[in-house]
Formats: structure tokens, sequence, C-alpha cells
């Protein structure tokens, strides 16, 4: 299958994912609410051009902002996560080994470590973020900071179950392409 049509249809899944299910499942509690969305810009591959990224960010954003009637609230955190991405993967990953290796970020390309570290510092920006707007202020702190991560742990619990699930095979990078 092609890189683009499997992305294509990641995009779909994704957002019929957040959408339809976890965007029904009522609050675990008042810092609780899982958000899985933003793992298909995770996901995308290495080579993906910057401008291309920030574009398809904005348009996955956007497209589940259109589904839950939030105009801009979840398209700002997937553009910054996908501004921020390229200079993680530089900082965490060695670029003459992984990047030139192999297609996509995936705890079996790169290890389990780095993934985590590249998953989590993503999720952290990105529900920082978005719990930020969402507020348009901090007003009480310490609830904030529970919010922020009450919901990227629940977030990292089903990323996680996720990639055990969908196990995704190291595809490596030939020179034909």
């Amino acid at each position: 299958m092609s890189s683009l049509l499997k992305n294509m249809i990641r995009f779909v899944l994704f957002i019929l994912f957040q959408v339809v299910i976890l965007n029904e499942v009522p609050p675990l509690h008042q810092f609780i609410v899982p958000y899985v969305y933003f793992l298909f810009l995770l996901w995308l591959p290495f080579s993906i051009n910057r401008f291309l990224l920030l574009v398809i960010a904005f348009l996955f954003g956007l497209t589940l902002d259109f589904f839950t009637g939030t105009p801009g609230l979840h398209a700002a955190p997937c553009v910054l996560i996908a501004y921020i991405r390229p200079y993680l993967l530089n900082l965490i990953i060695p670029q003459e080994t992984t990047e030139q290796s192999y297609l996509e970020p995936s705890p079996r390309n790169i290890g389990w470590a780095p993934y985590g570290l590249y998953v989590g510092l993503l999720s952290f920006a990105h529900h920082f973020y978005l719990v930020l707007i969402e507020w348009l202020q901090f007003g009480n702190f310490l609830f904030f900071i529970g919010k922020v991560l009450g919901t990227t742990g629940i977030s990292l619990l089903l990323i996680f179950i996720t990639e055990l699930l969908f196990n995704r095979k190291g595809k490596h990078r030939t020179n034909a392409a």
C-alpha cells in the first residue's frame, strides 16, 4: 500500500475514532478527557516536508473542529505539535541512522524509550495548549495543571495500547524510491 493511501486512511480513521467513540465517552473525571487523534501527526513519515506537515496538521485539526463544532480549538494544537515535531526528532533520534533507515517513527524503528519521550513531550505540548485555549486563562493553576496531566496521562495510556494492538512493522527506506 502506498504511503499516501495509508496516511489518507489513517486521517479518516483517527477523525472517526475521536468523533464517534472518544468524544462520546462521558468525562472520566473533571481532569480526564481522552484524546488520541493527534497520533496521526506523530505517525507521519520522517521525510515529510515541514511546510506540508504544517498544512496537513492545520487541515486535520480543522476537520476535527468541524465535527466537534469548536472552530480552531484543535487546529491550533495540531499546528503547534507539527511545528515542534521535526526539532524534537532531531534532538532525540540520531539522524544518520534512523531517519535514513526508516520511513516513520514507531517503537520498533527508534526504540521504546526515544518513542516514549517523543510521544510524551508532544502529547504534553498538545494538551497544555489545548487546555489553555479551552479556558483562555490559567484560572486555578492547580486545576489547570491537573487537567493537563490527567488528559496527557490517559492519552499516553491509549497511545501505548494502540501501539501494542496495531504493531506497525519497521519499514526500511530503500534507495529505489
